[in-house]
């Protein structure tokens, strides 16, 4: 057994548990409980501490330490390995291949065994690929596509004149009316209509390289100074593919990419490599080639190709890491496949087959949500590869919500009863038989005798059709999204919800309201993505308004928290800025931030806390000297607010607030959307980088409720109840539903098989993932698409029905 005794981290308090070895042990509890503080912030931290004792001192500055925890005494306890949920890189040069290991193995197995061509020098395993200089294409620098401009990306609307700013790509203000002033100047008929200009003019406005300066006597407004100055002269092309190249603003850059067309490169056809390493073949094929191969395929081909000593050692290498990728059902994934790309449970299961496929014996593993993100067939697959962890001599802490994996396991622990300061305690710790004892668990009923969900059978209003969608793996897919109602779309990973519901019918929604559909991590070119990508759409019309709740989280450092994330924090500031004392002293609502010099503690920059680097063990924070914790300065906290200063409504509960501004409409209503996804036990001034999954999910979720108009919204959310108790999916749905009663249009992509339940209107995708999904395989009410029989989802979605 691990034994752990007054473990005192975060909410934990005094806390006595204990746990078997070479078992898999599940920690349960509502958002918030101390789950993580006790698998990751106990378990793990104790494990790192005890582990880097025996690291020379030196190499233990350059390892990121976690600290050992507060607590009395720690017995049993073997080596840890943790698995903490992150997002994926979102950048062209991460995939599938650079997160497994996969492309190491491929490139060296095309250096030491490949065919070359005759008289060809053999190449470093570095020549191979596309994110090294040795190995990246010249033209593309390794990315495998260029950014182009013709014409009509340049010039949208030919009808117009270069006055009327035909060329939409230069910028707006002074800089565009300076090129449109020095092609006046050049003898260029500005007022003409763009499509009746010489076609040779109209390609060297756009297209040339020459930079001429002429004098140029600008036409201002009567009034105003005007002075002839010098201007440079820059084609549309040169600065829209300069502002790309250079710029830092991610505003300009999405702007740039309006008006480019992102096509293969001529000079590797989207290889990425330099021609010496295409030329090298293995199996007849060369590195590319391979790489974009589906996994599956790719391992039939390497195992036909063994009769070289060194390419059998590397290739059984290969075969292995693909064979635990295999096994968590991602085989239809390549090698190349850019991780952007990918859904949250393709990506979770990658890093899990690529971290637990070492043979480490002895070991704990401690996971965050394994299997959030993944459709209940996929979940099984999940099962089967812990159960192989086990059973090779490891031991398994599983922090964990879904009651199949919960079920699964050996061992329970409950942490709760409620979140933050009414949680902390261990209310069960055994089999799960022993849970119906545990008078205070809220997981005792979700797991023993999980409640039927009621389906609500709303009728819709309208829909929005989409005909001929095209993208990634969806091939001509005719879907109908019903208005007024509340939408699931299911299906296992990678069968295509996230490509159908954010990358088209938000992205078209977007694009019909004006709005950029670009994220700022985007490496397409924003807008007309319907047009790219549907063949027609009906009944955008009925949309007023888009809602986007993604997974990304809420901020990175302490100085981001929920007041300030929210945006109550500039109603508070407001009234304690409107107090006579502040009126008195000349104190404006800047005054009372903790991230702008004024009022913030000058000696730890408002962060209350300060580091204290004891060089060879991990950084400790202290309350400040000077300001004790509150971040302001003495004369800021001097100011009252019905006898509270700012720091101590920084401190205050979402519950206690709610009473202490019951009066204050803009804070109120901050406070009670807050209180609505159950989250009253957080305080206001509660870092980001100390909310669970759970809780920052549903602080994004409130901030936008807040701000919501009443009636024909869409709104569109990725996963929702991932990283939540069942108890805090109740509190979710009731949310959610009651903006549909509202009359707006919910449309959630979920795994869940208790919110496909209940809700109106279920699309379910399938029937596998990669190139087997794409297609609708069934759509209509939760009990017409569980009977349909067909598809993965279908079985579970019964049970969750309670049906046969």
């Amino acid at each position: 057994m691990v034994r752990l005794r007054g473990v005192r981290v975060h909410n934990l308090r005094e806390v006595d548990v204990d746990f078997p070895r070479d078992a898999l042990v599940a920690v349960t509890g509502v958002s918030g409980s101390g789950k993580s503080s006790l698998a990751f912030g106990t378990v793990y931290a104790e494990a790192q501490a005890r582990y880097l004792e025996s690291v020379a001192p030196y190499a233990r500055r350059l390892i990121d330490q976690a600290g050992a925890p507060e607590a009395r005494e720690i017995t049993g306890l073997p080596p840890a390995v943790a698995f903490q949920q992150a997002r994926g890189a979102v950048q062209a040069r991460s995939t599938v291949g650079t997160v497994t290991a996969l492309s190491n193995s491929l490139r060296l197995l095309f250096s030491r065994a490949g065919t070359y061509p005759e008289g060809a020098e053999r190449l470093d395993s570095d020549a191979f690929s596309p994110n090294t200089p040795a190995g990246a294409c010249p033209s593309c620098h390794g990315l495998g596509r260029v950014h182009e401009v013709s014409e009509d990306s340049l010039v949208p609307d030919p009808g117009l004149s270069i006055r009327e700013k035909a060329i939409a790509a230069w910028p707006g203000a002074w800089q565009g009316k300076n090129y449109r002033d020095i092609l006046a100047t050049l003898g260029y008929d500005v007022d003409r209509p763009w499509r009746e200009l010489p076609r040779a003019e109209r390609e060297w406005i756009l297209f040339t390289d020459e930079q001429p300066v002429v004098t140029v006597h600008p036409q201002r407004e009567a009034g105003r100074i005007q002075r002839p100055y010098q201007g440079t002269y820059q084609s549309a092309r040169r600065y829209v593919l300069h502002t790309l190249a250079t710029t830092q603003s991610t505003t300009l850059r999405k702007r740039a990419l309006q008006y480019v067309e992102v096509l293969p490169c001529p000079a590797c056809g989207g290889s990425r490599l330099r021609p010496e390493a295409l030329a090298v073949t293995f199996a007849g094929a060369n590195v590319a080639e391979l790489a974009a191969l589906p996994l599956t395929v790719l391992a039939a081909k390497l195992r036909s190709e063994r009769d070289d000593e060194v390419a059998r050692v590397i290739v059984a290498d290969l075969l292995a890491r693909i064979e635990a990728l295999v096994e968590l059902g991602l085989g239809y994934l390549a090698v190349d496949r850019a991780t952007p790309t990918l859904s949250a449970g393709e990506l979770q299961r990658l890093r899990l087959a690529a971290t637990l496929r070492s043979t480490l014996f002895g070991v704990v593993y401690v996971l965050d949500e394994p299997s959030a993100g993944l459709h209940p067939d996929d979940t099984q697959a999940l099962l089967r590869v812990l159960d192989r962890i086990r059973e090779g001599g490891n031991s398994l802490l599983v922090v964990e919500h879904e009651p199949e994996v919960i079920r699964h396991a050996d061992w329970l622990i409950d942490v709760g009863p409620g979140a933050g300061e009414h949680g902390g305690r261990v209310l069960h710790s055994g089999p799960l038989d022993g849970l119906a004892a545990a008078a205070d668990s809220v997981t005792r009923a979700h797991l023993l005798d999980p409640p039927v969900p009621v389906s609500r059978h709303r009728a819709p209003r309208g829909r929005i059709e989409l005909r001929g969608v095209s993208l990634h793996n969806l091939v001509e897919t005719d879907v109908d999204f019903p208005l007024g109602v509340f939408t699931a779309v299911t299906g296992v990973s990678g069968s295509g919800k996230t490509t159908l519901v954010t990358g088209v019918l938000a992205a078209a929604v977007r694009d019909h309201l004006g709005a950029s559909s670009a994220r700022p991590d985007d490496e397409e070119e924003p807008g007309e993505v319907s047009a790219r990508h549907v063949r027609e759409i009906v009944g955008l019309d009925a949309v007023k308004r888009l809602v986007e709740v993604d997974q990304r989280p809420i901020g990175r450092t302490p100085r981001s928290n929920l007041a300030t994330y929210t945006g109550l924090f500039d109603g508070v500031r407001k009234l304690f800025a409107a107090t006579g004392q502040a009126r008195d002293r000349g104190y404006s609502a800047g005054r009372f931030s903790f991230n702008v010099d004024g009022g913030r503690c000058e000696t730890c920059q408002g962060e209350g806390a300060v580091a204290v680097e004891l060089l060879f063990l991990p950084s400790s924070y202290s309350p400040c000297p000077a300001c004790h914790g509150a971040r302001y300065n003495p004369e800021t906290l001097e100011v009252h607010y019905r006898g509270r200063s700012i720091a101590d409504v920084l401190a205050m509960t979402v519950a206690e607030a709610r009473e202490f501004f019951a009066d204050v409409p803009a804070v109120a209503r901050s406070l009670d959307t807050l209180r609505d996804v159950g989250l009253s036990y957080l305080t206001l001034g509660q870092p980001a980088t100390e909310l669970s999954g759970g809780e920052a999910q549903r602080i994004k979720l409130a901030s936008e409720l807040q701000r919501t108009r009443r009636g024909r919204t869409l709104f569109v959310l990725d996963e929702p109840t991932t990283g939540l108790h069942p108890a805090d999916v109740e509190v979710l749905m009731r949310l959610l539903h009651a903006l549909v009663d509202a009359g707006n249009t919910v449309v959630v992509i979920e795994h869940d098989m208790s919110v496909v339940a209940g809700a109106d209107h279920v699309i379910d995708l399938g029937p596998g993932g990669g190139d087997e999904g794409g297609a609708v395989v069934a759509a209509g009410t939760p009990a017409e698409v569980a009977h349909a029989n067909v598809g993965r989802t279908a079985p579970y979605l019964r049970e969750a029905l309670g049906q046969r």
